[in-house]
């Protein structure tokens, strides 16, 4: 195996042909991964497809059957967890419950007997960083989940890790504070630039976060990019369904928020790449109308097929357009990825500017 497209040194992990099965499940099937030094990845994937079992590698919580996995140019594939330089947070938290915040969050350096005043300098810095600097004195109990988690995340800091890995840190957490949290995380990660590693099934979350994404299924990495990549250039229609909702069109695959809906069939559509031009007017029964917050989703079934799909319109133009149900409507592309219903592309690196691994 060999590294192209960067230098060594741009790169914090790099995991080489890794292999796991548990008896006749396969976890990770000849995965090549590298992390940017400095990046946010996230791996992103359905529950089985391997992501998890893929950051216990990088952590050394588990072994792969076969490959390698480097971090900052040193093997520590049969190095212990405690000695690979990592911070790792779980989904579930385990919390010193009879120490306060400031104790947790100061836990491992005292274990590593750093002077006092490093460890009050250090923890003190930590718990403004991550929002928590008038909670000190309390108790996990006494803490929100959301809380705890920042806890989590800064006694993981405090020992300085070379790497941060976080397998589902709000993954227990109701919407409204995942949300906030991504959007910290973010804030935080900008901050301290730690090499980050995140694990998530929320495509959301991954999208709103992430400097990079791994998507992968059975086992294998299915594509790697930027979050503008992966959504706008899947590699295959497996990564485009897992990102975000997907109707099928003429036989194309396409996002309900790229069709455009109008009442005649002459209605003009601005392409933003031409391709949409190929796709043609198709013409369609509303079934139903749901209005979302400030846009409104169009349930659809297309007069040619019998097929259903959906559009996703803004709220002015379901309002301009007065749709009810039973109507006759026409709809067009505006947008199409370059893959169609039942494609399944090798995996490939979307950004051909970031690091891939090849085979020699």
């Amino acid at each position: 195996m060999t590294v192209t497209n960067a230098n060594r040194g741009d790169l914090a992990i790099i995991v080489r042909d890794a292999n796991k099965r548990y008896g006749d499940f396969v976890a990770l099937d000849h995965v090549d991964f590298v992390v940017p030094t400095g990046s946010l990845t996230a791996l992103l994937g359905p529950s089985g497809s391997g992501k998890s079992t893929l950051l216990r590698t990088i952590a050394g919580l588990d072994q792969p059957d076969t490959g390698t996995v480097t971090i900052y140019g040193r093997d520590v594939t049969r190095v212990p967890p405690q000695r690979r330089g990592i911070g790792f947070v779980f989904q579930h938290y385990a919390a010193f419950k009879h120490l306060t915040v400031r104790d947790n969050v100061a836990f491992g350096l005292k274990v590593r007997k750093r002077p006092k005043a490093e460890v009050n300098a250090k923890v003190d810095n930590l718990l403004e960083v991550v929002g928590l600097s008038g909670f000190q004195g309390r108790y996990p109990n006494q803490l929100s989940g959301g809380q705890r988690q920042r806890m989590a995340l800064a006694r993981a800091l405090a020992v300085d890790p070379q790497v941060l890995l976080l397998d589902e840190p709000f993954g227990a957490l109701d919407a409204k504070v995942r949300e906030d949290l991504r959007a910290w995380l973010r804030r935080l990660h900008d901050e301290v630039h730690v090499t980050t590693v995140l694990v998530t099934h929320d495509q959301a979350e991954a999208l709103d976060v992430a400097d990079r994404i791994a998507v992968l299924n059975h086992g294998r990495i299915e594509q790697i990019g930027s979050p503008t990549d992966v959504y706008d250039a899947p590699a295959n229609a497996f990564v485009m369904s897992f990102l975000g909702a997907v109707s099928t069109l003429n036989g194309t695959l396409v996002r309900p928020h790229d069709i455009r809906v109008g009442r005649t069939p002459e209605m003009a559509v601005a392409a933003e790449d031409g391709t949409a031009e190929s796709t043609g007017v198709a013409r369609a029964v509303v079934d139903r109308v749901v209005k979302l917050g400030f846009e409104v989703r169009v349930e659809l079934t297309s007069a040619a097929t019998g097929g259903f799909f959906t559009a996703q319109i803004t709220r002015g133009d379901a309002e301009a357009l007065a749709l009810r149900e039973g109507d006759t409507v026409y709809v067009r592309a505006t947008r199409v990825p370059p893959i169609t219903p039942g494609a399944t592309d090798a995996s490939r690196e979307a950004d051909e500017d970031e690091t891939t691994l090849t085979s020699a």
